[in-house]
């Protein structure tokens, strides 16, 4: 081993030692036991929560499988290497082992195995941090006052010096065609290091917020369509289903943007306008959702509008019937007093009579309320 090769490897080792009393802290914190060796376990394709660990020299990958510990350290020996680890829904322990061997920061790995955190970008050290919630479009055959229209996950980077670990917790935004379209297409952008993988990954999930709001679009056409549609009464339940899935989306697209900016902010001008990119598909995503949310709340007010219309159309159709049916209850009422003088009664053609004025009446308040619309 050559004498920078050397001293790139000693580095490594006292920050490995740097990190095993928060570590330690962590397991104890996650219930395990013991000291997790470097990397014990864990090679890609065992079972475990290691998708793929690759080293890439200058933007090629370096064939062959590595474990997370050997692939740090053959990166370690060259300026121009790094190591991008794969994880899927890791354990504690796993991440654990992880973060001893990388030298992860303790509250990131509680974050990284727990996956319940607003977007954000945090530094500990040299190393950044940035959680990222994903969204994939569920479909349906009809909207319900059950039905999931966004399911959401979580993404997280670990970006350092000469690594890159993600982590992806739920089954939305893939990696694995993300990886092989930087290894066969993109060579030159892996040259830029970890930083580029970050920016395949971002851009990954910002891109499947934009097919989601291209959907959710599609779905609002179908609900305005229905509420204003003559031939049929929508229900108000899927209009509120369709906000509640609304919001669980603008929670995953809006916060992400001071990240975004913060990275911009730092990361070289090479890689930067990467990211602007990003963040310019990203500001549209915010405004469309945005616009979803208003065209929503309209659709719901008019459809809370339609309902009270209708409501008003039934208690005008009771009241005229109720009207006509009075006529009937008025003659019966005249007629059945105990008077003791009422020609009508002795008359032979007092019966007829009564009843041809009352329908008479009857009919004539009928086209009165069916002229006025009542009816």
């Amino acid at each position: 081993m050559s004498e920078r090769e050397s001293s790139s490897w000693s580095r490594t080792k006292p920050l490995s030692r740097a990190f095993a009393v928060p570590v330690r802290a962590m397991n104890r914190i996650l219930g395990t036991s013991g000291d997790v060796t470097d990397g014990a376990g864990l090679g890609a394709g065992d079972g475990t929560a290691v998708v793929d660990c690759a080293v890439y020299v200058a933007g090629q990958r370096l064939p062959g499988q590595f474990g997370p510990a050997e692939a740090l350290e053959m990166a370690c020996a060259r300026e121009d290497a790094f190591v991008w680890l794969g994880l899927h829904e890791p354990s504690g322990a796993e991440m654990a082992g992880i973060a001893q061997t990388y030298g992860l920061h303790e509250l990131a790995v509680e974050d990284a195995v727990k996956a319940e955190q607003r977007p954000k970008l945090e530094q500990f050290g040299a190393v950044h941090f940035l959680v990222m919630r994903t969204a994939r479009y569920v479909p349906h055959r009809e909207l319900t006052e059950t039905s999931q229209v966004v399911e959401t996950g979580q993404m997280m980077i670990f970006v350092g010096p000469q690594f890159v670990i993600t982590v992806r917790h739920g089954d939305a935004s893939e990696l694995g065609t993300v990886r092989s379209d930087l290894e066969k297409d993109r060579v030159d952008l892996l040259e830029q290091g970890p930083w580029a993988v970050a920016y395949a990954v971002t851009d990954r999930v910002v891109d499947n917020y934009v097919a989601v709001a291209d959907q959710v679009e599609a779905d609002l056409d179908l609900i305005e369509e229905g509420v204003f549609s003559r031939d049929s009464a929508s229900p108000i339940q899927p209009i509120y289903q369709m906000k509640r899935e609304l919001v669980e989306f603008r929670r995953a697209v809006v916060p992400l943007q001071r990240p975004l900016a913060m990275i911009v902010a730092f990361v070289p001008k090479r890689i930067g306008k990467y990211f602007r990119d990003v963040q310019d598909h990203l500001t549209r995503t915010v405004e469309q959702v945005s616009s979803y949310d208003d065209l929503l709340n309209s659709i719901l007010q008019a459809r809370l509008a339609q309902v009270t219309v209708d409501q008003n159309n039934d208690m005008r159709k009771i009241a005229a019937w109720a009207a006509i049916a009075t006529v009937w209850t008025a003659g019966a009422g005249i007629e059945g007093m105990n008077f003791a003088y009422m020609p009508e009664l002795s008359w032979k053609y007092g019966y007829p009579v009564i009843c041809s004025l009352l329908l008479i009446v009857s009919l004539m308040l009928y086209r009165a309320f069916r002229r006025n619309g009542w009816l």
